[in-house]
């Protein structure tokens, strides 16, 4: 047993190793501390994307389907009293007049660009895929130049696109609609410039499990990450209120992504709505981490109670809220449950 006289000087041979210890925890945690859900009231559909320079950048769909926002912090708690920048409108007349919804912005090269759902003003239910440009090192500066639809190899309904790289190969993944297949489905391709994709596409996911058809058959909103030898692609399923849920797709990270048999799907869905955080309808999510890359985090919209009056498309009650992604023994990822209002636990 050690001498009541040595306690002090081990302490203090200790300490330094503490304090190590505790800066490294605290590093850990610190980016995430001070954010309080929801993140940003009426915002849904969000996208947050952490570039090379320190900032984070939001998108996300606005109530009134007219424009897309951009704000940006250094942190994520930051982005919910982060100044707000209106960087595109619809247009009056014509194409992209209607349904601005979903856009995600990207760096890629050496230049900006933002993927967005649009409509003619005169025909809102045929909607398509947009891409806005801007070569300014700051995106909330610069012009955002309109480089027209991406064209998906077909045309009908098609909405939420998303685009990652992965092996040195760039992909679009996406949602349309498909002749003679109920609903949206989920297609990739190989994307060969940032506006346009090369080869067909591939059809990794449509509505087959009840959850998946619950008022509505949907798949939609896909978002990626790569972790744990896998890539792991999330998506939205059923109508917009409270059915709405989170499934999930995989791949191994070395495997062929053009191919439908690579992937695996789940066949129960990984995030649902809560009676007990009162949380309803969680979908439409992205994934981002934190600064030091070693945490995901999950950002989407959910709503704070379940009974809406009217359609959901036209509630503007869909928040942005964002929890850290868990990781199972076996590598997979563990969404657990949407976290209640109120600061985040750590």
């Amino acid at each position: 047993m050690l001498r009541r006289s040595f306690l002090p000087l081990l302490a203090l041979l200790l300490l330094p190793f503490l304090a190590a210890s505790c800066t490294a925890v605290s590093a850990r945690i610190a980016p995430l501390a001070g954010l309080v859900n929801p993140l940003l009231p009426h915002r849904a559909d969000p996208h947050v994307f952490l570039h090379s320079d320190g900032y984070y950048y939001l998108t996300a769909t606005v109530p009134e389907y007219d424009r897309i926002e951009l704000r940006r912090a250094t942190t994520l708690a930051g982005l919910a009293s982060a100044p707000v920048s209106t960087v595109w409108r619809k247009h009056a007349k014509g194409a992209m007049g209607a349904h601005i919804w979903a856009p995600e912005i990207h760096f890629i090269g050496d230049r900006w660009y933002i993927y967005f759902t649009a409509a003619p003003a005169e025909e809102k239910w045929a909607i398509r895929l947009f891409v806005l440009e801007n070569p300014s090192a700051n995106p909330l500066e610069g012009e955002w130049l309109e480089r027209g639809q991406l064209r998906t190899g077909w045309e009908s309904f098609s909405l939420d696109a998303t685009t990652f790289a992965h092996r040195g190969q760039r992909y679009l993944v996406w949602t349309q609609r498909e002749e003679s297949i109920k609903g949206t489905n989920i297609y990739i391709a190989r994307m060969d410039t940032p506006l346009s994709i090369a080869g067909g596409a591939v059809r990794l996911s449509r509505p087959e499990f009840p959850w998946e058809q619950k008022r509505h058959w949907v798949n939609e909103a896909p978002a990626v990450v790569v972790r744990n030898g896998r890539v792991w692609l999330s998506y939205s399923a059923s109508a917009t209120d409270a059915n709405y849920c989170l499934g999930l797709l995989s791949a191994p990270e070395d495997g062929d992504l053009l191919s439908a048999s690579t992937w695996t799907k789940s066949p129960e869905p990984v995030l649902v709505s809560s009676d007990t955080s009162g949380q309803y309808g969680p979908g439409h999510n992205c994934f981002t981490t934190t600064p030091d890359g070693r945490e995901v985090v999950l950002v989407y919209h959910a709503r704070n109670y379940r009974e809406i009056k009217g359609d959901p498309l036209h509630n503007p009650d869909r928040h942005t809220r964002a929890q850290l992604l868990r990781w199972r023994a076996d590598g997979s990822p563990d969404f657990g449950t949407p976290v209640p209002d109120g600061p985040l636990p750590q």
